[in-house]
């Protein structure tokens, strides 16, 4: 009802209603009322033959769930690349080390949310598995080189058509040693748009987090001035929401046409069970 009161409101039917239902422990809709969906690590944790059809289960049911609801987007899959020394509050959230197997686990994901209506979202592009910080409590920085993080991107770019994709609060030393990936415009210009070859609607990862400094617009204002089409804030504080409907400008043509292409996924034939 909320979902439709929504729509009713804005005055369309197309609008973007976004959740994180990764599985595991990111999950919005949780039992007893939503299957307890696993974790990125156990699907990956299997055999690559089981594991893309879990995938393609995964993302199926997800997408009935989302369905019965009125929700037409799943910030997910995360792409990041589990190391060792990767932040508790990702770890699980890693399908493997292997970078072969999340661009397959990925791909099959993207590739089911798209057959089934549902806007599928990558993340953390261009990848923060690497570092041990959790951009929640702090900013990141990435220790690896530029030849090293060549490792990172791949399932990204295996995963490049998807319509959506999220960005990494991590500073990249060798790309911009001043500024997160978010607000980073040459790191938006260079890895994500270039080396990736992304060409889809990017949002900024949540701006409430402490990675980012400065007043809430400010943080908006840098990360869509940095290259992001528009920005994630998740915390609904009235007062800041207010401040953002002020400060905000409207999405830029280019980013339009990205988010047109995006919407169309929206009427896509449902697959049968």
């Amino acid at each position: 009802i909320l979902i439709q009161k929504i729509k009713e409101v804005i005055g369309r039917e197309n609008v973007l209603i976004s959740i994180d239902q990764e599985g595991g422990r990111v999950r919005r809709l949780t039992p007893p009322e939503f299957r307890p969906y696993a974790a990125h690590i156990e699907i990956g944790s299997l055999d690559l033959k089981n594991a893309k059809k879990a995938s393609e289960l995964h993302a199926y049911l997800i997408s009935q769930d989302f369905h019965e609801l009125g929700i037409n987007v799943n910030l997910a899959p995360c792409l990041d690349r589990l190391h060792n020394n990767t932040t508790e509050a990702l770890k699980s959230r890693c399908f493997s080390s292997d970078t072969d197997i999340i661009s397959n686990l990925g791909k099959t994901m993207v590739d089911t949310y798209i057959k089934n209506g549902i806007i599928p979202c990558i993340k953390h592009i261009p990848g923060h598995g690497s570092v041990s910080c959790d951009p929640h409590l702090s900013l990141p920085s990435s220790s690896l080189s530029e030849n090293e993080f060549d490792e990172e991107l791949k399932p990204f770019i295996a995963c490049r058509h998807s319509p959506l994709a999220m960005t990494a609060h991590v500073i990249i030393p060798f790309i911009d040693n001043k500024n997160p990936l978010t607000q980073s415009k040459i790191g938006i210009k260079k890895l994500i748009r270039e080396k990736i070859g992304f060409n889809g609607f990017l949002i900024s990862d949540a701006i409430d987090m402490h990675a980012l400094q400065g007043s809430i617009s400010q943080k908006a204002l840098k990360s869509l001035e940095a290259g992001c089409d528009c920005i994630c804030y998740s915390m609904g504080k009235t007062d800041e929401l207010k401040e953002l409907s002020e400060n905000c400008p409207k999405l830029s043509d280019e980013a339009q046409q990205r988010l047109d292409k995006a919407l169309q996924i929206l009427h896509t034939k449902r697959e049968s069970t």
